[in-house]
Parts: structure tokens; sequence; C-alpha cells
């Protein structure tokens, strides 16, 4: 199986999930967020595949969610809005990201990682 590993380098956890997936030997293809954005596109496939609700995409503790006020603004703003907020900064999407042929992973949570990935 190989997988699209979604990730910020300088993020810690995403530095921990990468070593993870390498001691776990999992095929993966590497794709740094802010070089290049999740489209669109592909958030509407990955939010299919992921079985979660939007609003789990979006890094609540970065700055930029911070800076945006989008604690206040999310509730109000419709699904096409929220999408088109996640594909023009890939710094407000939550990460890392493992997307599968028919799953995507939200975050590091080993145990998670562990079941979906043997």
């Amino acid at each position: 199986m190989n997988v699209l590993f979604v990730e910020y380098p300088k993020c810690t956890t995403c530095q921990k999930a990468k070593k993870w997936l390498d001691s776990h030997e999992v095929a993966y293809t590497d794709r740094h967020i802010k070089e290049e954005n999740p489209s669109a596109e592909e958030l509407r496939e990955w939010l299919g595949k992921s079985g979660q609700p939007l609003k789990k995409f979006f890094n609540t503790s970065g700055l930029k969610y911070k800076e945006l006020h989008l604690k206040e603004r999310l509730p109000e703003l419709t699904d096409e809005e929220k999408i088109a907020l996640l594909a023009e900064d890939g710094m407000l999407v939550k990460r890392p990201l493992v997307i599968g042929e028919d799953f995507v992973l939200i975050g590091f949570r080993e145990k998670e990682w562990e079941e979906r990935l043997k």
C-alpha cells in the first residue's frame, strides 16, 4: 500500500508521524502542505473518504486560524466557503494527513494509524 502523506516539515507532530511511517515500513509519497496546498477538489474527495465533519480538517491551534477568528466565523460559513478557505492556505489544514485509496487519517493518533495502516 502506498499512501499520500501530507505534512508541514517543521511541525513536530508531522516529524513524529513520518518517523512512525518509516519505522512501520509504510510506503508513502511525501507532500509539503505549504508548497502544494490541497485543492478544493481534493478536499471534497478527502472529506468523503474521511467520514469526518469538515471542521476536523481545520488546524484549530494554528496562528492563521486564530488570526482569521475562524472559531467564531466557521459556524456561519457554508461547506463550500470552508473548503475554499482550506484550499487557499495549507496552514489552515490540520496535519499530518494520510490519504489512502478509501480512507483519510487526520492528525497523528498512533492507535488509529496502527489499525488502519497494518
